[in-house]
């Protein structure tokens, strides 16, 4: 007789915004019963996957099931690094940067029966300050549109794109140094990302050439354009050509510092939060177990 994983779910019922009440029934329907004894906790705030997530891994649960969008992965994720347990993904969210990457099936049924095959895989991750990320993160524009944006109640892509266009026209690139592995670069920006995957979510690639398996993260400096080519930025994001074009600059590095004008907005994982003039980031590689299809 083998022993059956202790596995919990721990779902926000808001992510993406669709109603997520069905999920357990979904999971109970198609999980592994076999292997797992399975358990259900639903999020109530922000911060509070986190709290579920380090007192289910003080119990006995060997595998954590963030259902949710990228802050819901983060929180849960960063338990199940501290307690060294196994990471499992439902996207949920809008986005999904990081279980696109992983080929985690958006489909809920698909990505339970991949669950149920339960083949793990380490990948890197990487601290941004002092919180953990899994995906990007980054400062500049598409962090100042962050912290707007969550201000701003109407959620979903459409009201990112609208809320963009209108911030946009009064952003102004900055002035940064940064420092990756010992080498200085002077750069005015209009956003850096730090990429750990490739794409911010809903196949927008900033960083096609990024792996969470090299130990390496991409720094990906977008320059400074005139709004004319606005379009054309997100024509190259979509096509996954950043790496060749002018507007984007990537350079790989493992421990990479920060220096900009001011204290401001950052965004990490998706989530908005304000920090200091310096940023240091770096990266712990293969130190997340994670199940993948």
């Amino acid at each position: 007789m083998h022993t059956k994983h202790n596995i919990l779910f721990i779902i926000n019922p808001i992510s993406g915004g669709k109603g997520k009440l069905r999920i357990p029934d979904f999971i109970d329907k198609y999980l592994d019963k076999e292997k797992f004894n399975a358990n259900f906790v639903f999020t109530e705030y922000i911060g509070h996957a986190a709290e579920l997530a380090d007192e289910a891994a003080n119990k006995n649960f060997d595998i954590l099931i963030a259902a949710g969008g990228d802050g819901t992965i983060n929180e849960v994720a960063t338990k199940v690094l501290q307690h060294q347990k196994i990471l499992g993904i439902l996207p949920l969210g809008s986005g999904n940067g990081l279980a696109r990457f992983l080929q985690i099936p958006k489909n809920l049924r698909q990505a339970i029966l991949a669950i149920n095959r339960l083949k793990i895989d380490k990948i890197d991750t990487a601290t941004f300050n002092n919180k953990k990320f899994f995906n990007l993160a980054g400062i500049g524009f598409d962090a100042h549109l962050s912290s707007v944006f969550s201000n701003d109640k109407k959620r979903g892509l459409a009201g990112y794109v609208k809320l963009g266009l209108k911030e946009v026209f009064g952003y102004r690139a900055q002035k940064y140094i940064i420092d990756i592995d010992g080498i200085e670069y002077q750069r005015n920006a209009f956003a850096i990302s730090i990429a750990n995957s490739s794409q911010y979510g809903n196949d927008v690639f900033i960083a096609p050439g990024a792996s969470i398996k090299d130990g390496l993260l991409d720094v990906c400096i977008i320059k400074p354009f005139s709004l004319l080519k606005l379009p054309l930025l997100g024509y190259v994001m979509l096509k996954g050509t950043a790496e060749h074009s002018e507007m984007i600059e990537i350079i790989k590095g493992k421990q990479i510092k920060i220096l900009r004008e001011t204290d401001g907005a950052v965004h990490i994982d998706g989530e908005p939060l304000k920090m200091g003039k310096e940023i240091a980031v770096s990266v712990a590689p293969l130190s997340l177990s994670v199940v993948v299809p």
